[in-house]
């Protein structure tokens, strides 16, 4: 048996132990906790909605981990984030996570968050990206989406952030700045569970396995 083959193996036995068992039914879409701006601005989208693969679709999932109800963990390797539930189940999404130069894990917590945030493009992203507008107001236009998570270790901003995206047939892929896009519908629906304080817990990448080398070929997009 090959390296490869074992490393693979391994990757796969990682996703059972951290997801468990998907139960039968998809998570059903909502609107409820849509407010008059929101049904407005998805009203009229300008980009093309996508068909997300199913494995990438909100699903409850049995859930294993110690992390606490309430909690999200990323899991950038397989491109999924869970929201911990009570009774070891979790709310799993599927979500784009950052390029191999860009991934970033450790424990933060949601200092701040916005329903269709604006966007500042970071110094380095106009240095490896630009010219970028130096400011780009919110709307469903802004790669920020509909709301926005933003990560903090102690009392400063990492940068990094939990938010939608304009570019929904990209989730399940590595090709963002290094933030945790999910489509709009998903990340309206996490914010409507999430508070200022929620603990957030990104998994280290394991960037030899081959579901992090196969994600590497995506094309690149800035955000």
């Amino acid at each position: 048996m090959t390296m490869r083959t074992i490393a693979f193996l391994m990757m796969g036995l990682a996703g059972v132990l951290l997801g468990g068992c998907m139960q039968e039914t998809l998570e059903p879409a909502t609107q409820a906790s849509w407010n008059a701006r929101d049904k407005q601005l998805m009203s009229n989208l300008p980009y093309a909605q996508a068909t997300i693969p199913d494995q990438y679709r909100r699903h409850i999932v049995d859930f294993d981990r110690k992390e606490a109800p309430g909690s999200i963990i990323v899991d950038s390797d397989n491109k999924y984030l869970y929201y911990v539930l009570p009774n070891h189940q979790a709310i799993r999404y599927g979500i784009a996570v950052g390029e191999d130069a860009q991934v970033w894990s450790g424990i933060a917590k949601v200092g701040r968050m916005e329903e269709w945030p604006g966007w500042t493009p970071t110094a380095s992203e106009q240095q490896r990206l630009g010219p970028l507008p130096a400011f780009v107001t919110g709307g469903p236009h802004n790669p920020m989406g509909a709301r926005g998570m933003y990560l903090y270790s102690g009392n400063k901003d990492t940068l990094y952030r939990i938010h939608g995206t304009n570019q929904p047939e990209y989730i399940g892929q590595a090709i963002s700045s290094g933030c945790i896009r999910m489509t709009n519908e998903d990340v309206m629906d996490l914010y409507s569970h999430v508070k200022v304080g929620t603990i957030v817990v990104v998994l280290k990448p394991h960037l030899d396995s081959p579901a992090h080398v196969a994600s590497s070929d995506a094309p690149t997009k800035p955000y």
